[in-house]
């Protein structure tokens, strides 16, 4: 019975594997990250939009699915790369096993694959396109995999020593050149259908300690007293593809959030009269949403407070005349070192990007608040010609480091005071 699967890499290198969770073949960029857990958030992340996703954690799915910890709707991720996965989870709140999940969702699994020479490659040359070619053991269900595999990616992997030369180099270009078109557009409010109303979201946070924190740094009891922090204020949420945390987090907050997609425009917004914009989390290369990016310089202009978060904070720092670029290899994990510039003090966040701002490019209108200690780059930006703030990291995020959520509270007390104060001009 065939159940091998394998992992083409645009470099020609291929690892062979067995295959779980769904089958047949698959393209996308491989990218890994370093979380012990969090595979699920990792899965339904919209910022995994169309990627390979090699877990460098040995063991995965060892406390199963989940689902009132998914990010989205549903998986965006097209593929899960893993050293071993757990077929027998352990854990008072699983609901079905990481294969199950996988199978349903349509996301193509690979494991005993030796993911640590996997990252290696990565980490040395950058990453880089794969396709996966992955069989269930079953000749009718896989007649769609063999199709697929064809006969120059049977050539490369199956008999390499029979293959013909230029077939092989059509194949990798094929592999290489493999494009996703404007990923935001399809993955924009994929978590809308998860959001609830806010003390709902409170309550369910309380049961594991996940709330808000009064100005002495204690736990807020009741949501009655943590909303009283956001005093009524409204919050457009711009979503290019937000994690359901993100709007959770204000919501613990008591900021009626009110989520737009992404093809939105500043007018459409101002309409709204919120008292303050988030640039969400999104996939992608930032600058290559230009439209997007003039709505966010004119929507600058009305000095509404902005908080911009992952492509969010991309975006925001061109529209000012930053630049972006790709990371080798990204950022990508639960325990990423960044320094806040003003205090000094190291702060463990949680990440997933593969572009960052260039901080040569600041312009003198801004002040970069925030660094990572690994390679120095640029992780926060705060506006000076209007109310805006963004960071690279997710603040306070589930399945990663809690101790970020000043952000939010920052972002929900400006929002807050510009809130009481058009009260008192209309009243006035």
């Amino acid at each position: 019975m065939n159940t091998k699967a394998y992992i083409v890499l645009a470099n020609g290198q291929v690892f062979e594997g067995k295959s779980f969770g769904a089958t047949g073949c698959v393209t996308g960029e491989v990218v890994f990250t370093t979380g012990m857990t969090g595979y699920l958030e990792t899965l339904t992340d919209p910022s995994n939009y169309g990627q390979i996703v090699l877990q460098t954690f040995p063991l995965a799915g060892d406390y199963g699915i989940i689902r009132k910890d998914a990010e989205s709707s549903k998986a965006h991720a097209v593929g899960f790369v893993a050293r071993e996965w757990c077929s027998s989870p352990s854990n008072f709140r699983c609901e079905e096993t990481l294969d199950q999940y996988l199978k349903e969702q349509g996301v193509i699994g690979v494991y005993d694959v030796d993911t640590r020479a996997l990252t290696k490659i990565l980490r040395d040359n950058g990453t880089m396109n794969a396709r996966i070619v992955s069989f269930s053991g079953d000749a009718e269900k896989d007649i769609e995999a063999v199709q697929a595999l064809n006969s120059i990616m049977h050539d490369l992997v199956l008999n390499p020593s029979l293959g013909n030369h230029a077939r092989k180099i059509r194949l990798l270009e094929e592999i290489k050149e493999h494009k996703l078109e404007n990923p935001v557009e399809k993955v924009s409010r994929s978590a809308a259908s998860l959001q609830q109303e806010n003390k709902a979201v409170f309550d369910a946070a309380r049961e594991y300690g996940a709330v808000p924190v009064d100005a002495n740094g204690l736990k807020f009891a009741t949501y009655e007293a943590a909303s009283a922090m956001a005093g009524g204020a409204k919050v457009v949420l711009w979503d290019f593809g937000a994690r359901a945390s993100l709007t959770q987090e204000l919501q613990k907050r008591g900021v009626e959030v009110v989520a737009v997609d992404a093809a939105t425009t500043c007018q459409e917004i101002l309409d709204m009269k919120p008292d303050g914009v988030v640039l969400s989390t999104g996939p992608g290369n930032p600058a290559d949403y230009e439209s997007i990016v003039d709505e966010i310089s004119q929507l600058c202009k009305s000095f509404i407070p902005m908080l911009g978060i992952g492509l969010g904070h991309q975006l925001l720092a061109i529209s000012q005349g930053a630049r972006t670029e790709k990371l080798p290899y990204g950022h990508r994990g639960e325990s990423y070192p960044v320094k806040n510039l003003a205090t000094g003090k190291v702060l463990i966040t949680s990440q997933n990007c593969g572009y960052i701002v260039v901080k040569d490019s600041l312009p003198e209108t801004v002040v970069q608040t925030f660094e990572s200690v690994n390679d120095k780059t640029c992780e926060g930006i705060q506006y000076r010609s209007f109310l805006g703030t963004s960071v690279q990291f997710y603040p306070k995020t589930s399945g990663g480091r809690q101790d970020t959520g000043f952000v939010y509270d920052q972002f929900v007390n400006v929002v807050a005071m510009r809130h009481q104060s058009q009260l008192a001009e209309n009243q006035e």
